[in-house]
């Protein structure tokens, strides 16, 4: 399953920062922790990409009190995302009129969402973000629900006040992608290894046989 799973793991970060891409040339909103990049990105002069990893591994140091540690998955995610955003930008143009800006949104989202359900179906381990948020949980005792809220509205309120782009696509993001998510994963999960099982009763007769030349004197 290996070449499988790693297939699917490019493919999908590939996926998620294209998608990144169309979410900004859309035009209409980002997800909170886009909206914190963007933000920062209009502030320093970097590239969104840039900013995207960069960001990813500030976020890796604070799994250190939370006694997280990053997957495979992880660490491509904290750079391959970035570098896609980037590269997705310098390919796809911005879109002026609201039609094309409405079908570009409803694209990201949806391309978003397979991509989410590749890179986790692989099993490699979080992103930087989701380790985060799950280890908050693990160690305060509060729900995954409230601790993805308050991560999410600190990160959005700072990417607002950055300059980062809030709008109708924040919340069509916010409502669509745990549900888009959650349709596509069975299709996209690799099943784990299935532990070999001897079948019963040759274990004994391994125990029990002896070579010819072992016969009891």
């Amino acid at each position: 399953m290996i070449p499988r799973r790693l297939a699917q793991l490019f493919i999908g970060l590939a996926m998620y920062g294209i998608s990144l891409a169309i979410f900004i040339r859309a035009g209409l909103g980002l997800d909170p922790w886009d909206v914190f990049h963007q933000g920062l990105a209009e502030k320093t002069g970097l590239s969104i990409g840039a900013v995207v990893i960069i960001v990813s591994f500030l976020v890796l140091l604070l799994w250190i009190p939370l006694r997280q540690w990053p997957g495979f998955g992880t660490l491509c995610n904290a750079v391959l995302v970035g570098v896609f955003a980037d590269i997705g930008l310098a390919l796809i143009p911005e879109v002026s009129h609201l039609g094309g800006q409405v079908g570009m949104l409803a694209g990201a989202v949806l391309l978003n969402g397979i991509a989410s359900a590749c890179y986790i179906g692989a099993r490699f381990g979080p992103g930087a973000r989701d380790g985060l948020m799950t280890g908050l949980a693990r160690r305060t005792g509060w729900s995954v629900r409230i601790s993805r809220t308050l991560i999410e509205v600190v990160v959005l309120g700072a990417g607002w006040l950055l300059g980062g782009s809030v709008g109708v696509g924040t919340v069509v993001y916010a409502l669509a992608i745990g549900p888009l998510v959650q349709l596509l994963l069975p299709y996209f999960m690799v099943p784990e290894a299935a532990p070999v099982r001897i079948p019963a009763g040759i274990e004994d007769a391994e125990t029990d046989s002896q070579p010819l030349g072992a016969l009891p004197r």
